[in-house]
């Protein structure tokens, strides 16, 4: 039977790139691109196929900004397929990145100059806006709605028989000093990119905790420095192309979940002389933190439904 790999995001930058690699691995796979945008997503299916034409490529119209959009596509999910054995939940935003060229000069000029590129730490901002359904941007599409349809998909990633796999795209920009408890969305912060990447670190924790007996398990990875349509907000991809290390993390594809530590990030690096490979990073957080987290995050989840449930009701 064929693995049934999803990737939100997949039309283009990391997540393109992402099934790109995955069916260079193993060209049996059944993949779904989640995408918000059915045309590109079309266009890409049509191109992988062309590539591997073993493959099962299908698409899922999915906005993870919307929660009325990302039920929608759990349904068709449910609808299409017994399991699902890695979701990739990768797609992201990083609205309006605005560079602090002071902070630039003044890290470029001390100790911390390595740390500061390696991380972005203090260099971006974000203007954030509310969405459709009340919350903070950044924070729906990064995390709540992936996490939403990581609940409305619970059926088909938990079978104790044989484990089902999470892969949340983090980031080495995800710092414990930019989240707080008391605002999870960010609404108070300049910089909800990095909050909201901490809260996916948080996240992952707290659902192997309360996953892993029943077959499902997560990870966190960080794929490094990359040219996409987000980091050339930032930089000119001229820039990029003097910092850019590149590399795939496909390498969790083929790791057993059971051996992973579910408080490590696994992030990719490149040699100077060009070589790829996979390192760790202890994350610094808590299991208290992420457990409370992740109570706040279905507390938010009953009260939408409890709203939803009210309007049909009056409808």
């Amino acid at each position: 039977m064929r693995k049934v790999v999803v990737v939100t995001g997949a039309s283009s930058g990391v997540g393109l790139a992402l099934c790109k690699r995955l069916l260079e691995e193993d060209d049996e796979l059944h993949l779904c691109l989640a995408c918000r945008n059915v045309g590109k997503a079309e266009a890409v299916r049509a191109a992988l196929l062309a590539a591997h034409p073993a493959a099962e490529v299908s698409v899922v119209q999915v906005d993870v900004s919307n929660l009325q959009s990302v039920i929608r596509a759990a349904g068709e999910l449910k609808q299409r397929f017994q399991r699902l054995d890695y979701v990739y939940l990768n797609a992201g935003i990083m609205p309006n990145p605005q560079l602090n060229i002071k902070a630039l000069f003044s890290g470029l000029f001390s100790r911390k100059v390595i740390h500061m590129f390696s991380t972005a730490e203090g260099l971006l901002t974000q203007e954030d806006k509310v969405t459709a359904d009340g919350f903070q941007e950044v924070f729906e599409t990064n995390v709540f709605g992936h996490f939403i349809l990581v609940q409305e998909l619970e059926a088909l990633l938990c079978h104790s028989d044989s484990p089902s796999r999470l892969i949340w795209t983090s980031s080495r920009n995800a710092r414990k000093s930019n989240f707080h408890l008391e605002d999870i969305q960010h609404s108070r912060g300049q910089e909800p990119y990095s909050s909201s990447k901490y809260a996916i670190d948080l996240l992952s924790v707290a659902l192997n905790r309360n996953f892993n007996p029943r077959g499902l398990y997560s990870s966190v990875v960080c794929p490094g420095t990359m040219v996409t349509r987000m980091t050339c907000g930032i930089l000119p991809p001229c820039v990029w192309t003097v910092l850019l290390p590149i590399i795939w993390l496909v390498w969790l594809f083929h790791q057993k979940p059971e051996s992973l530590n579910p408080l490590t990030k696994y992030l990719s690096a490149t040699t100077g002389f060009g070589s790829n490979y996979v390192t760790t990073q202890k994350m610094d957080l808590d299991e208290d933190t992420a457990e409370k987290f992740y109570q706040n995050l279905l507390e938010l989840e009953k009260r939408i439904r409890d709203t939803i449930q009210k309007t049909n009701n009056q409808s």
